[in-house]
């Protein structure tokens, strides 16, 4: 006698890979928008440091007074 399990009705099957399939999505994506938002969170921080960075030099240069100056004469 050949013992088997019995068989899953065919849309159970697919239902469940299908399940599977959504599953794995869904953790695919959770991981992705992790990263995407760690790596905008550390861009931003950089982009700080750059402004920072910049107005440093002009302060260096003597030149911020000078801008500051031209912007609000402009206004």
């Amino acid at each position: 006698m050949d013992t088997q399990a019995p068989e899953a009705p065919p849309g159970e099957e697919l239902r469940d890979k299908a399940e599977n399939l959504l599953q794995e999505l869904q953790e695919h994506f959770q991981a992705l928008t992790e990263t995407l938002n760690h790596r905008m969170e550390e861009m931003g921080n950089r982009i700080e440091d750059l402004q920072k960075n910049v107005n440093d030099l002009m302060v260096q240069a003597g030149i911020e007074n000078c801008f500051k100056e031209q912007m609000t004469s402009n206004m």
